[in-house]
């Protein structure tokens, strides 16, 4: 099985009948990602693509089973709809959703430490690409075809450049595990260090690809953990080299406010403890098949 879902484990849509989450709940379905249901408050007892609607994720739940939850529900709604799931006793919930207010995210980082199940539900996201296991399942908005099953995680906080990677690798005949967007927003459910830990422990994975960006600890949190407790080659690129100090540059927290918080001290962060460096985006494939080469 892999890490976070496999082609068995049952999934929800929560706003499985909006335009968008109709739309990627198709191709998540013709992938092979086993939906069972979706989650419309006011809309229980409709059908969308042939599958059951509730009007809460409870009854979805009891109804059908399902582990695993994500989100596509507008902005103003999405903190209370990962609260509800959450409260279900969901294992896994990807929030694709961006926009979610930062105070928002305070709550259900709250909520999700104080009141939920003791088995508490991981969150992957929000503002995220989601979750694909080639040839097995998605829970997730990326293009399906440019992901060869094989045996590399990559974990990311841009799904564009998770994107770009996994075509590279594609292009030089090598295959991924899982692919895991964590989101861009300085407040999200899974740091790199959680996912850098399930890659750790994977025995599909034999290697992992990090993504980073300017703004936020995380990528120095990952330097400690990847020093202290990898074992599996890693090769990284961080984006936003010339970023100036102080401006936001695309994501919620893409945002330079303290020491660390740079590309290039995060570059010299990482490589300190043994990571590969890609110096731009075009080279993440070719410097990780240097990687395997040397680990072979």
């Amino acid at each position: 099985m892999s890490i976070l879902l496999d082609r068995t484990t049952p999934v929800l849509v929560q706003g499985l009948s909006g335009r968008i989450g109709s739309f990627h709940a198709k191709e998540m379905i013709d992938y092979g990602t086993n939906v069972v249901g979706g989650v419309v408050p006011g809309k229980g007892g409709e059908t969308v693509h042939g599958l059951p609607v509730y009007d809460t994720v409870k009854e979805a739940v009891t109804q059908t089973g399902a582990t695993a939850t994500i989100v596509f529900v507008p902005p103003p709604f999405a903190a209370d709809s990962i609260m509800e799931a959450a409260d279900s006793g969901v294992d896994l919930c990807v929030a694709i959703t961006d926009g979610i207010p930062a105070q928002d995210m305070i709550l259900v980082k709250r909520y999700m430490r104080r009141y939920s199940f003791e088995n508490r539900m991981r969150l992957i996201g929000p503002n995220c690409a989601g979750i694909i296991s080639p040839g097995k399942a998605m829970l997730g908005i990326m293009p399906d075809h440019i992901y060869k099953q094989g045996s590399v995680g990559i974990v990311g906080r841009s799904g564009t450049l998770g994107y770009e990677a996994a075509s590279q690798m594609q292009d030089l005949g090598i295959g991924v595990s899982t692919s895991v967007g964590i989101g861009g927003d300085p407040i999200n459910g899974s740091s790199f260090k959680d996912v850098l830990a399930l890659f750790e422990e994977d025995p599909e994975t034999d290697a992992v690809v990090m993504i980073g960006e300017i703004g936020g600890p995380q990528e120095a949190e990952a330097s400690e953990f990847i020093r202290d407790h990898m074992t599996k080659p890693v090769v990284a690129y961080v984006a936003g080299l010339s970023a100036p100090k102080g401006r936001r540059m695309g994501h919620a927290g893409a945002i330079i406010s303290a020491f660390g918080e740079s590309a290039s001290e995060k570059v010299e962060i990482l490589r300190e403890v043994g990571v590969a460096i890609a110096p731009n985006p075009s080279s993440i494939g070719s410097t990780l098949a240097d990687t395997l080469a040397k680990a072979a």
